[in-house]
């Protein structure tokens, strides 16, 4: 398709440049808003090469299919000067996406206290690994099937091995990218941070863990036991990677220049190395145990009301900021040297969060009679139902409020089954139908069937208790 024809032939039938005030894309439309609908030729838009269907109500939209909408609209923007998603004339016509970035934006300035802000810095740690830990992950739960099904037939495989040897090596030096990151976060250098994580990657030839002839070890101070790198793991590295940063500040504010470019990193990683390894770690560990007990008391203990109080609780915690703090409890849960082995049993459970917007959703749009809302809300779900929930959520739910308190109701009884089937992840990145990408082989269907619950707990509480007209057209305006 030559999607700059396309576009000029669009602007053709709906009566020229003159005739368009603003136009936009959704997923599948290119919507266009007319001066005067007496000039447009629905009959010709509809043999246009690529248009799927017109619908002429308030706007013209023109249906053109997920991705050929996005090329076309960029080539249309370009003949009416109007960028994407504007409305000089009325200002109706603002992009979904837009109106979730506003409103997401207005929400992080209402809670952006010092705790929040914080958390965002931790979160900043972990967000670039990202990447690496989605790979290694999917590699690692592939290779442990693979292995487990051919009873090893792979082990000598060359190229097996060259794949397995990331999935491996993301994990094994994984608190060195941690420790890196949390350096350059708070303002130290990457390289010095990378040396702080390095004392948390398990290796048999780390000095600390040399032998005499006699075979003793040595003992450190105060434990008066041999180091174990892999005690508190991310977070000990988190902590002195954040370490590392701080002195190296403090000593470059009181180190001589002439000095300065020898003894100032000379100084961080011995101070902080001795620091790290006597004060540090013990605390990391004691950090790892205690999130790994509260997790273990949810998730077993507590069980299907853990469940869904994990379920139900994790979008409010979006909307403070607070779920920053699980990013490098997901990273840890990965791990395959940790206690679960790699499988992250809390991410099942709270992507059952964003059935239950989907499902409010859904009744809003069958329940509503607003018309604008039912357009943001038609462009929202499918992009919902694929994992990607913000639009939902800062568009439609968190808005009206009433639909966002019944979504995370709803959503809770999704983490109840989610939580009774044991799912689990072997990686992370992905939520909705793109859940079933990084959910364990084998259970694909018992993670459907919790989401289909939390998509109907969702919309029979909203079709219950979350509608209110009166509030939809305060916040959409009367049509």
């Amino acid at each position: 398709m030559n999607y700059q024809n396309t576009a000029e032939q669009v602007l053709a039938a709906v009566g020229g440049k003159s005739n368009v005030a603003a136009n936009m894309t959704c997923m599948t439309r290119l919507r266009i808003s007319i001066s005067d609908h007496g000039k447009v030729d629905t009959p010709a838009l509809k043999k246009i090469d690529g248009v799927l269907g017109v619908v002429d109500s308030d706007t013209v939209q023109i249906v053109f299919g997920p991705g050929t909408v996005n090329k076309v609209g960029m080539e249309f923007s370009k003949l009416t000067g109007l960028a994407l998603g504007s409305d000089e004339a009325s200002g109706e016509m603002k992009d979904v996406r837009e109106v979730a970035k506003e409103n997401k934006a207005a929400n992080k300035a209402k809670y952006n206290g010092p705790v929040q802000r914080f958390l965002k810095h931790i979160a900043n740690v972990f967000i670039p690994i990202l990447p690496g830990i989605i790979a290694a992950g999917l590699i690692n739960g592939i290779i442990n099937v693979i292995n487990v099904s051919t009873n090893n037939a792979m082990a000598t495989v060359w190229w097996y091995q060259v794949i397995h040897v990331i999935g491996w090596a993301l994990f094994l030096y994984l608190p060195i990218f941690v420790g890196m990151n949390a350096a350059k976060e708070f303002k130290g250098s990457a390289i010095l941070g990378a040396l702080a994580g390095a004392y948390f990657v398990a290796h048999p030839l780390m000095p600390l863990l040399a032998k005499a002839k006699d075979g003793s070890q040595i003992l450190l101070p105060l434990t008066d036991k041999v180091f174990n790198p892999g005690n508190g793991g991310l977070i000990s590295a988190l902590i002195a990677g954040i370490l590392f940063a701080f002195l190296e500040r403090w000593i470059r504010k009181i180190m001589p220049n002439i000095l300065d470019t020898f003894f100032t990193p000379l100084l961080t990683v011995i101070i902080g190395g001795l620091i790290t390894v006597i004060v540090l770690q013990p605390i990391g560990t004691w950090l790892t145990n205690g999130i790994y007990f509260v997790l273990d008391f949810l998730y077993k203990d507590v069980g299907a009301i853990g469940g869904y109080i994990l379920s139900a609780g994790f979008l409010p915690m979006v909307a403070v900021g607070l779920h920053q703090a699980l990013t490098p409890i997901h990273a840890m849960l990965n791990d395959p040297a940790g206690l679960t082995k790699g499988i992250n049993y809390l991410l099942p459970v709270l992507m059952m969060a964003g059935g239950g917007q989907v499902g409010a959703g859904l009744e809003l749009l069958l329940k509503t009679k607003n018309k604008k809302l039912k357009r943001v809300v038609g462009d929202s779900i499918p992009v919902g139902i694929l994992g990607i929930g913000e639009p939902l959520m800062y568009a439609v739910t968190l808005p009206l409020g009433r639909p966002f308190v019944t979504a995370c109701l709803g959503a809770g009884f999704g983490g109840i089954l989610a939580s009774l089937f044991h799912i689990g992840t072997v990686s992370q990145g992905v939520s909705g139908l793109f859940g079933l990408l990084i959910v364990v082989p084998g259970q694909q269907l018992e993670y459907v069937l919790s989401m289909l619950v939390a998509y109907a707990g969702g919309f029979i509480l909203t079709w219950l208790f979350g509608v209110d007209e009166g509030r939809i057209n305060e916040v959409y305006g009367k049509e």
